[in-house]
């Protein structure tokens, strides 16, 4: 990784991501960055599963909606590894064994943002944790993540029918669900009436649950 950094080709790999990126990204191309690896993953998202493009530096994990294959990207997401944790999912651990897409997975957890990712194979998502946590390491070197309050990695809508506090409200297009920014929930709106301010995710109050406010 060393005989890449400030390399000609390293830079115009870079240069052609925030290319595809456009004015909406952020400037990559700095120096002693290296672009480690790309591809295509599957996201767990709050409605369902989607594909993004990711794009993991030495010191950084960046992904995008895909708007056109490998040219062009919105929606980009930026996320430190020195801040960032990756965790292995085990085979068979969840409830998505009949979906291929859900098979080969793991978990990212950061201050910012947590949430589950997988890959196409086992091969794969091999070399994706083992590059991730060779760059983690790296950087991070002696220093430790354990006091850093991670962001929640959200229920998906799909796995809950009706509130996750009360157990009382069933969710239908009158009755709404709402997410806790706090634990990552999914709740009915009689108990997410509080907004409280988390810095590592924003600079603006956010909706939580009433059992996290008053927890706090």
């Amino acid at each position: 990784m060393d005989q890449l950094k400030n390399s000609s080709v390293n830079e115009q790999r870079i240069q052609s991501v925030e290319q595809c990126f456009g004015s909406s990204g952020i400037t990559l191309c700095v120096q002693g960055r290296v672009l480690v690896g790309e591809g295509v993953l599957t996201k767990l998202c709050r409605k369902k599963p989607k594909q993004r493009q990711f794009f993991l530096f030495n010191d950084l994990l960046v992904y995008g909606t895909i708007v056109i294959h490998k040219k062009i990207f919105k929606n980009q997401q930026v996320l430190e590894l020195a801040k960032m944790k990756v965790e292995d999912i085990p085979p068979g651990s969840n409830d998505n064994g009949d979906n291929p897409e859900l098979r080969h997975g793991w978990l990212v957890t950061s201050p910012s943002k947590s949430f589950a990712v997988y890959a196409q194979t086992a091969m794969e998502k091999d070399e994706w944790l083992s590059h991730m946590n060779r760059c983690i390491n790296n950087i991070r070197g002696n220093s430790s993540v354990n006091e850093l309050q991670n962001a929640p990695t959200w229920v998906p809508d799909s796995d809950a029918s009706d509130c996750m506090r009360c157990r009382k409200i069933k969710f239908s297009a009158i009755q709404r669900k709402h997410h806790c920014r706090k634990c990552g929930f999914v709740v009915c709106a009689a108990c997410s009436t509080k907004k409280m301010l988390i810095r590592e995710q924003s600079d603006k109050p956010l909706r939580v649950c009433d059992t996290c406010f008053m927890s706090q």
